[in-house]
């Protein structure tokens, strides 16, 4: 997540230099084979790509609605992760008791089985961003040299999935989970049967299991609703038919912007006979400017469609689940020292 007000005019002039490049290599071939060829009779009316420019318009503006709605509905779904955490950290903290136990256990058993189920949580947190982190075939926007140019990573690609799940989980509770294809899924059922044996020994009353049992499944569907973006990309025929769109309009635009710049310099030759000659090459900055507006719009659209793939402009789950995992463990009682510092905002990029 991009944390300045608005990007810098160098930052956006580099990132679609090689389009802009693209761009003006077109409207300049064309320009030089009006100006050195008679081809003045090679031109088409605006009518067509009026139309043409109408319908690249509405798709591309369809695209990028369907993409912030993707981008908004994962923050809403972590942003529920953040509270259902909130709150599951905080029952355990009360619910795990001796009132109803059938063997009583010292303050520091207690303590060691809350911690336990926090523990996990933070696993199952980090199991998930690891899942959403993990590359599609359809994502392809972090392997774009002008993504790959910011030098910087999440997290998730840094480190292995065992090496972060490591300091939270047991032995057992490790080589349980890494056969399993869905850890998180996995994590979440050691959490359910360990919330069963405690309330098979009287350590959670039976009501209190009942409402940490309804929030294990609140965790389920958040879970659920995250993996459905992450594994549904935007429809393809869309994102195709924006992209071909696009293009169309810009290899016709020049038929009949160019030829219009030359009827103006011919009108302009006879009271400004220097300016008219030279007139037909302010078409390259005007058609430079359409182009760019139009690529920039479908481009902006393709690098927000898959809101968890690690770029700058994706919804930071890195930062969220690490925010998480700082509450818990402060509200544990551990010490400041003990906990991992929030992950570091570079290029003013939250991961």
């Amino acid at each position: 997540m991009y944390t300045r007000r608005t990007y810098k005019f160098s930052e956006l002039a580099i990132w679609t230099r090689f389009d802009t490049l693209r761009i003006l290599i077109i409207i300049t071939g064309w320009v030089l084979a009006y100006f050195l060829l008679d081809i003045k009779w090679l031109q088409i009316p605006w009518t067509p790509i009026a139309l043409i420019g109408t319908a690249v318009a509405f798709i591309v503006g369809f695209q990028n609605n369907a993409t912030y709605d993707r981008i908004w509905e994962a923050r809403k779904i972590w942003g529920g992760i953040v509270n259902t955490s909130r709150s599951f950290g905080m029952f355990i903290q009360d619910m795990v008791n001796n009132e109803h136990a059938t063997k009583k256990l010292s303050d520091k058993e207690l303590h060691n089985e809350v911690k336990t189920l926090t523990y996990r949580h933070i696993a199952w947190m980090t199991a998930l961003r690891h899942a959403m982190r993990a590359q599609k075939q359809w994502e392809t926007t972090v392997n774009q040299k002008t993504n790959q140019e910011w030098g910087i990573r999440p997290p998730e690609r840094l480190t292995t999935l065992a090496e972060d799940l490591n300091p939270y989980l047991s032995k057992k509770d490790m080589e349980d989970i890494m056969g399993k294809d869905n850890t998180q899924t996995a994590l979440l059922y050691q959490q359910s049967h360990h919330l069963r044996r405690l309330k098979d020994s009287g350590l959670i009353w039976e009501f209190a299991y009942l409402e940490l049992e309804g929030v294990l499944k609140d965790l389920f569907d958040l879970q659920g609703k995250s993996e459905r973006i992450k594994n549904f990309p935007y429809p393809r025929q869309f994102a195709t038919l924006n992209h071909w769109f696009m293009w169309i309009l810009l290899m016709f635009l020049p038929l009949a912007l160019v030829p219009q710049f030359m009827e103006i310099g011919a009108n302009l030759s006879d009271s400004y006979p220097a300016i008219g000659k030279i007139f037909i090459w302010f078409s390259i900055p005007v058609y430079t400017a359409v182009g760019w507006v139009f690529h920039t719009m479908e481009r902006i659209g393709r690098t927000g469609d898959n809101p968890f793939e690690g770029t700058s402009n994706d919804v930071p789950i890195s930062t969220i689940a690490r925010g998480i995992e700082i509450d818990l463990r402060q509200n544990l009682g551990e010490n400041k020292e003990d906990i991992p510092p929030q992950f570091e905002a570079k290029y003013n990029v939250q991961f």
